[in-house]
């Protein structure tokens, strides 16, 4: 056998091994863009990535928080992001609108959203707020809300005086600018207030009329469903990990989200975990699962209640298909 030979054998087998060790292909490079700022209801997004989750199914996934959270369905749906997460009301408003997002995945099985009062106020019932001021971010759902609420306990929405405070919801409550807020989530700003020394009462939508509903879904494209699915569903194989890893361990959850977002209130979402952790798979078979009649149910309430002009392709909406 000649040198050359010899040489062009060494080449070879280092080749290989290079692609063994690699993987045997490059990594795919994935954006989630999330709702919010990091908070605990994302740590199984981190620790997926911090655990080498991603990595074992041959993802490279980049985490971003948005400029814009209003934006966030219009980017996936455009596929300037690959997958974020969104809000069961807004999927469905966005699809009314031709932004082809859907939901492979519910990140929260119940609503957060709720009204929030001062314990010290004594109101702990919709009909109390006649004639009292409530705070809100101004979003019109959170006006159907109210409406669903007061009418199921025979009150007046029309009664409640509203004031668009934009997201200062805990500042307005808290400075007693009025006697109440709807927008926040009672796994989040009522701790908020509860650590500035205010206790407060919840009053959750779903307990007052307002259909059950998945507060935070994950979505992607209809493009990324059609021609990548076994990307869909690698990505979601590992963010389920991540998800059972911080349910199993939510002190460790916290320390990866400090990690990745060092000014995130440590006080805040130690708490807040322990309260969110439960909702991820209450009721469901398996963390992720969405129900079809859970769909078809708000849905109709959002037409009935004039979010959305007319029904929809609801089981469109979402799918189950990914979930591992």
């Amino acid at each position: 056998m000649n040198r050359l030979l010899k040489l062009l054998l060494a080449s070879l087998a280092l080749a290989l091994l290079a692609i063994a060790c690699s993987g045997g292909s490059e990594k795919s490079e994935l954006t989630v863009v999330l709702d919010w700022y990091p908070w605990s209801n994302h740590t199984g997004l981190y620790q997926a990535k911090d655990a080498g989750y991603y990595d074992g199914e041959g993802l490279e996934v980049d985490i971003e928080v948005p400029s814009d959270p209003a934006a966030v369905l219009q980017i996936v749906g455009s596929g300037r992001a690959d997958f974020g997460i969104s809000y069961q009301t807004d999927v469905l408003q966005a699809r009314a609108e031709g932004v082809p997002v859907v939901s492979i995945a519910a990140l929260v099985q119940h609503p957060l959203n709720s009204i929030m009062t001062l314990k010290e106020s004594g109101i702990t019932g919709p009909k109390q707020l006649e004639g009292k001021k409530l705070a809100t971010p101004g979003i019109p759902s959170n006006d159907a809300y109210l409406a669903t609420m007061l009418k199921h306990v025979g009150g007046d929405a029309s009664r409640v005086e509203k004031i668009d405070v934009g997201f200062d919801l805990v500042s307005a409550l808290v400075s007693k600018e009025v006697d109440a807020i709807i927008g926040a989530y009672w796994v989040h700003e009522s701790i908020v207030a509860e650590l500035q020394g205010y206790p407060v009462d919840i009053m959750r939508v779903e307990q007052y009329g307002v259909p059950d509903f998945y507060e935070l879904v994950l979505v992607t494209n209809e493009e990324m469903v059609e021609d990548n699915s076994e990307i869909v569903r690698d990505f979601l194989f590992a963010t389920v990990k991540g998800y059972d890893d911080a349910r199993n361990n939510p002190e460790a959850a916290i320390d990866t989200l400090m990690e990745a977002a060092p000014d995130t209130d440590r006080r805040v979402e130690e708490r807040g975990i322990d309260l969110l952790a439960p909702l991820w798979t209450d009721g469901a078979p398996q963390f992720g699962w969405q129900e079809p009649e859970r769909w078809r149910s708000y849905g109709e309430w959002m037409v009935g209640n004039d979010l959305l002009e007319r029904p929809l392709d609801w089981d469109a909406a979402f799918t189950n298909e990914f979930l591992p």
